[in-house]
């Protein structure tokens, strides 16, 4: 950890109760992220991606079964404080969330001008005239027009309905931002624009995101770092330049090579098989039975190694 480290999370644990059993979605998990950086967390549905900002931001459900390890901002434990104290300390001012399905998140019956001063409110002492103000500032700068202050949700458009939800993340000033899967089910143009949102915030406002999506390829120019996530683990983590052009783990490799490329003729790769169940995962490399580098010591848990500053969860790397 250094003095440019923003958050630091080590050996984070989350887990729920279901009828089936004890779903592991979050397993010892570590990695850090600087100030004025975006990491972006890849992985396949169902690996844990969203489980793990859920985790970093406590926004848990009922059912946990364990939630365990360091979750560090600024050099400050917030998993030992109170879940009021995280409430009043952290939520919306340090650290803030977008979720996946906006309309989903807002509120049908308020005008999103109002939800978003909501935070500003609540957590930065405003009254509501500042709030609103606060609010118009963030609206202009994610390009949503302001009379759009006085409609509900349901006049929007899927992509104007996202800005709102960046929006308010932004209105709080908060130092991280955390993005579950920003641009889902929006059109190519619209996702672009997007980006570019986040861009500008980034460079601008020297904030730091945490980006989950799938879109690997759209999110290449956003991203600082890159994280990879499966059945639950860190399988890999390193610096997006050299993760784009050599990436380590297997199955990082393969989530490349199932990306199309418009001045290649190679066909688009895919992965066999089904991730494990996270109820009763493998006790060896969870990895290792859709990996073609498969061999004998993969029936072991491998340890995570590190290789000029990147980390690999992977047996074909220990000497």
């Amino acid at each position: 950890m250094t003095a440019d480290t923003l958050l630091n999370v080590e050996n984070l644990e989350l887990s729920f109760r279901t009828g089936k059993g004890t779903v592991r979605a979050v397993d010892k998990v570590d990695f850090a992220l600087n100030k004025n950086q975006a990491v972006v967390v890849v992985g396949e549905s169902g690996c844990g991606k969203t489980s793990l900002a859920k985790a970093i931001l406590r926004l848990l459900p009922r059912n946990v079964d364990s939630y365990t390890g360091s979750v560090r901002l600024n050099g400050s434990e917030t998993m030992q404080l109170s879940d009021e104290e995280y409430r009043r300390k952290i939520r919306w001012t340090k650290m803030s969330m977008v979720p996946q399905a906006a309309m989903n998140s807002l509120n049908p019956v308020m005008k999103v001008g109002d939800q978003v001063a909501e935070p500003a409110v609540i957590h930065n002492d405003m009254n509501k005239e500042q709030a609103l103000e606060q609010a118009s500032k963030m609206f202009q700068y994610v390009g949503i027009p302001l009379d759009f202050l006085n409609r509900y949700a349901f006049e929007l458009s899927g992509g104007m309905r996202q800005r709102v939800a960046i929006a308010m993340s932004l209105v709080a000033n908060p130092d991280l931002v955390v993005l579950d899967e920003p641009t889902s089910a929006l059109d190519v143009l619209t996702q672009a624009n997007i980006f570019n949102v986040l861009k500008r915030i980034k460079n601008e406002f020297g904030m730091s995101f945490i980006l989950i999506t799938h879109d690997i390829a759209t999110s290449s120019e956003l991203a600082d770092s890159v994280a990879v996530m499966y059945a639950g683990q860190m399988v890999e983590t390193g610096d997006a330049h050299r993760f784009f052009a050599n990436p380590l783990h297997p199955y990082s490799i393969k989530l490349m090579n199932s990306v199309p490329r418009l001045r290649a003729r190679q066909e688009p790769d895919f992965i066999t098989g089904q991730p494990p169940s996270l109820i009763n995962p493998p006790t060896g490399c969870r990895f290792a039975e859709r990996c073609p580098s498969r061999f004998g010591k993969c029936d072991e848990e491998p340890p995570t190694v590190t290789i000029d500053g990147r980390t690999v969860k992977c047996w074909l790397h220990v000497k």
